[in-house]
């Protein structure tokens, strides 16, 4: 189908709104659609792409395994970072809505270097999920298959290499898809998988309490308040390897201010809706922590959530047992539901993104073209899904373990840039922090403690990486570290050569001539 390149000329009208010119450089018409997400639209957007029940089925047991019985203590302790950066999210939204987040808000508060290595990281992050997504949707897809049949040689499909690296194209190549025709598309779809997900996770709540209340399993723990205290952890790095799994669950929210240019009420609805979901996912969290530790324990034998035989896929293991063989197929479609509807989503942030970066010139400009009918940024959609099938199908057939260490690679890449968005927050507005106490705190003291929260993490998670141990245990040969570590770190790397080469393409952005703070955001009204 044909594109519509949308970038106006100095004095060109988009919209409504005039380009602008000086020494601001020129203000960027992107030609999405406008009002096609409320606040609850959003909120389900938010929710979907961060896929609760995904990520507790494939991080539950490994974070009972690093803090045992304390495990909703580090839910909570990973919320409170989180939480305090999407104030700096919705603070940074209100004053410049802009589909690019991260990336235009910290170029605006530090430079143009700065700012494209946050996009990147971003990025970077946004593929190696959508990677992971798609094998587990895989995986279920042929579970559930298997289970339906009652046919275990259809289930076993799954370790076909071919098969299964087929089935993961399909589903990226459909999920692209629907991405690409627009946000009214894309809406449809999440109101009714994320409904089923949170549904199928409520039930295996109430279900769990109740085999916890009738001493169903011998592993089973009464519950106590202890669980919530984060300060009884028994090492630092047990507590500092479970709270880089929490940060994990709840990365994604962010998608909600992605599609700030496509939002009615783009300034303020979707800072409202992060925190909505941020509020939907701490209490799924919480609540199905807690049940499951009650119904099975937290131990590293049996049911236990922290036996590393089925840590990595903990409903696989919980669902039979717990919900019965016919409401466990449930599980099984709400873990499909989950991993698909996020797969879809999470294309949202990075087609965003890569539109927003090619418009300010910090990218090629054919990733800022829009499609006529769909207003989406298709091009760059479309790059996203061809990256992401080509990452995942190298990954898999190189080695298990590099994917694995890729996924733990992950949390260097999101501490980087939600702490970096952070500190640009605080930076951006410090000429506001003096007018009010909530200035002070919103625009200063909350972004600043999240960051320097997720700074921590990350640097502390690099020095623990360095370590063969970490992650798989795999190491690079003749490099003597953590493949993790080499991944984290290359991944980056191989962002500033990226950067360097761009720069010599494309001086203007990088000169500080495209897109600086008194540059207006190319809003339209409400």
């Amino acid at each position: 189908m044909t594109q519509l390149d949308v970038r106006p000329r100095v004095g060109d009208t988009v919209n409504g709104v005039a380009g602008g010119e000086g020494g601001d450089g020129d203000v960027r018409g992107k030609g999405l659609g406008k009002g096609s997400v409320g606040l609850v639209g959003s909120a389900v957007i938010g929710i979907s792409t961060v896929a609760p029940v995904y990520c507790l089925t494939s991080t539950l047991g490994s974070t009972a395994g690093e803090v045992g019985v304390h495990m909703p203590a580090v839910f909570l302790a990973g919320f409170l970072p989180m939480l305090l950066v999407a104030f700096a999210y919705r603070e940074l939204n209100k004053a410049v809505p802009d589909c690019g987040t991260s990336f235009t808000w910290t170029v605006k508060a530090f430079g143009p270097r700065i700012g494209w290595m946050c996009g990147w990281g971003l990025v970077i992050a946004t593929i190696i999920v959508l990677s992971n997504l798609a094998g587990v949707a895989t995986s279920y897809f042929w579970l559930l298959a298997g289970e339906i049949t009652n046919n275990p040689s259809i289930a076993a499909l799954d370790e076909n290499k071919l098969v299964h690296i087929a089935t993961c194209l399909t589903l990226i190549a459909v999920a692209t898809a629907i991405s690409y025709r627009g946000m009214t598309a894309t809406k449809g779809v999440q109101y009714t998988l994320v409904g089923l997900q949170l549904a199928v996770l409520g039930l295996f709540v109430a279900m769990a309490l109740q085999k916890a209340s009738a001493g169903t399993f011998d592993t089973g723990l009464d519950f106590s308040w202890e669980w919530m205290n984060p300060f009884a952890v028994g090492s630092m790095g047990s507590f500092t390897a479970g709270l880089s799994l929490s940060i994990f669950m709840y990365w994604g929210w962010d998608a909600c201010l992605a599609t700030n240019e496509e939002t009615t009420g783009s300034a303020k609805t979707p800072g409202r809706a992060s925190l909505i979901a941020m509020v939907v996912l701490v209490g799924s969290y919480l609540a199905t922590g807690i049940a499951a530790q009650m119904a099975v324990g937290s131990g590293t034998s049996g049911l236990g959530l922290g036996n590393p035989e089925t840590s990595g896929n903990v409903f696989a293991a919980l669902a039979g047992p717990v919900m019965g063989p016919m409401l466990g197929i449930l599980l099984f479609v709400a873990v499909l539901a989950s991993a698909t509807a996020s797969l879809q989503t999470t294309f949202i942030p990075v087609a965003r993104t890569v539109l927003a970066m090619s418009t300010y010139e910090a990218l090629p400009a054919s990733y800022a073209r829009v499609h006529p009918k769909f207003k989406t940024p298709g091009r760059a959609t479309v790059m996203a899904g061809v990256a992401t099938g080509a990452f995942y199908t190298v990954m898999t057939l190189v080695s298990e373990n590099v994917l694995t260490d890729t996924i733990f690679a992950l949390g260097l890449m999101i501490c980087f840039y939600y702490s970096l968005t952070a500190f640009a927050c605080a930076w951006y507005f410090r000429g506001d922090l003096r007018r009010s106490a909530r200035d002070l705190f919103f625009k200063g003291v909350f972004p600043v403690l999240g960051g320097l929260l997720l700074a921590a993490v990350f640097f502390k998670t690099l020095t623990d990486a360095w370590d063969p141990s970490y992650g798989s245990g795999s190491t690079i040969p003749g490099l003597g570290v953590g493949s993790v570590f080499v991944i984290g770190v290359g991944l980056l790397a191989l962002g500033l050569v990226i950067m360097f080469v761009t720069e010599r393409r494309s001086p203007a952005f990088f000169r500080g001539e495209i897109l600086t703070k008194s540059t207006p955001a190319l809003v339209v009204e409400d």
